[in-house]
């Protein structure tokens, strides 16, 4: 088991879905987030969920959430969060809806990254993946800049931090369900 602690973001507004997809059930869990939640904890000794309302999820976790305060449904509300709650160096993070990055991916994310960068991301022939890598410390102030000035672009924060792409030719790994079409995809994959 990995010590870096690992964070499911899970926080959206999953407005392309059409309803919270982190509380779709999946496989044989009554929601997706817990279904993420349990095989993270097989690999990572610490697992945190990223939320907007803890109260949602119906099964015991440890839950960060966003500032209450906030109306922002983005990844930069997320952040700012987690690095006020937890004081690791840097933390894996992968999106609720990526059910199928596994223990290889996460293994040679880890291997690949180095206290010389800001952030070591996966990167996919259809394009960087910004919710599925690791992120230091040092983007802490600048995650809080861009909360503070609305800017939400993790591609753009990505591009002008240290930032190592490690490249990954997996395409069903990194299926994100932003559908329901790619959910139903999804549905048919986890028994395979």
């Amino acid at each position: 088991m990995y010590a870096i602690s690992c964070v499911i973001f899970a926080g959206g507004k999953s407005s392309r879905m059409g309803e919270d997809k982190a509380l779709l059930p999946f496989s044989s869990y009554s929601t997706l987030a817990e279904y993420q939640y349990t095989r993270l904890l097989k690999i990572f000794q610490t697992v945190y969920i990223s939320c907007k309302d803890a109260s949602v999820f119906p099964f015991e976790a440890n839950f960060i959430e966003d500032d209450k305060k906030s109306d922002i449904y983005a990844p930069t509300a997320g952040f700012v969060a987690i690095y006020k709650t937890i004081q690791d160096e840097r933390f894996f993070a992968i999106s609720v809806d990526s059910p199928f990055i596994d223990e290889k991916i996460i293994a040679k994310l880890l291997h690949y990254d180095s206290d010389n960068v800001d952030a070591t991301i996966a990167k996919t022939p259809e394009g960087v993946q910004p919710l599925c890598g690791i992120y230091h410390k040092s983007l802490e102030k600048t995650f809080q800049t861009m909360f503070n000035e609305e800017n939400h672009k993790l591609g753009h924060l990505l591009k002008n931090a240290k930032t190592a792409y490690c490249l990954f030719e997996e395409r069903e790994s990194f299926l994100n369900m932003n559908y329901s079409e790619d959910y139903k995809k999804a549905l048919t994959l986890i028994d395979c």
